[in-house]
């Protein structure tokens, strides 16, 4: 059975495992998530599940939420969300509006994909972003960190488009594929995957069953 859920990404720690292996974790507070819609392909052309996460106050929603999908939630008969994501399942036909997905639809050993937004850098210079090599430190060399030629002078006298450069680096959309579920904690809605997860502490992430699971 194909399975998603939103979380948090709350930091890093390790564990020990029954045999007394350390494991290094990243913890994540899973849901719970609220199904807001069911997509079918007699209507949609596609199945898929629309779930939202993190339910706003009345006062806020009514300030920070649009009409239109206020309209959205209330068709759907629950409360309005802060976030709200569509994965395609197969068996999205399981699922019914207003079915609360919690942390404990996933368990230990679970093989999953994450996706968050990675860490931004702001402008970053082409060492950084690139993993150019640096020039020379000694001699009278005035070049350090920088670019170097971009092309050559009189042909093709431009700069290829795509040429590797300095510019804005990070908050981009990383997902990492099969990850191990170490434990979950359903009272506390949380799960414990092992190793790194894109994204800084506090950001959204979405887990969900591996597409390429072995």
């Amino acid at each position: 059975m194909k399975k998603a859920i939103l979380g948090t990404k709350l930091g890093m720690t390790q564990i020990f495992t029954e045999n007394g292996h350390l494991v290094p974790v990243t913890v994540v507070e899973a849901g719970p998530c609220t199904v807001v819609q069911v997509k079918t392909i007699e209507k949609d052309g596609y199945e898929a599940v629309q779930i939202g996460y993190k339910e706003y106050p009345e006062n806020r929603a009514k300030k920070l939420v649009t009409k239109p999908l206020q309209g959205k939630f209330a068709k759907a008969g629950v409360a309005p969300t802060r976030f709200l994501r569509e994965f395609k399942l197969e068996n999205s036909a399981d699922y019914k509006v207003g079915d609360v997905i919690k942390a404990d639809t996933f368990q230990a050993d679970d093989i999953v994909d994450v996706t968050g937004i990675s860490k931004g850098h702001g402008f970053s210079g082409v060492i950084k972003r690139w993993n150019y090599s640096r020039g020379p430190m000694s001699h009278g060399s005035k070049y350090r960190r920088g670019g170097g030629s971009l092309g050559s002078g009189s042909t093709p006298s431009r700069v290829f488009k795509n040429k590797p450069m300095a510019g804005h680096y990070g908050v981009d959309k990383v997902t990492i594929q099969n990850l191990t579920v170490v434990k979950v904690d359903a009272e506390r809605n949380l799960i414990l995957v092992k190793g790194s997860l894109p994204g800084a502490n506090g950001s959204l992430v979405q887990i969900k069953s591996a597409v390429k699971a072995q």
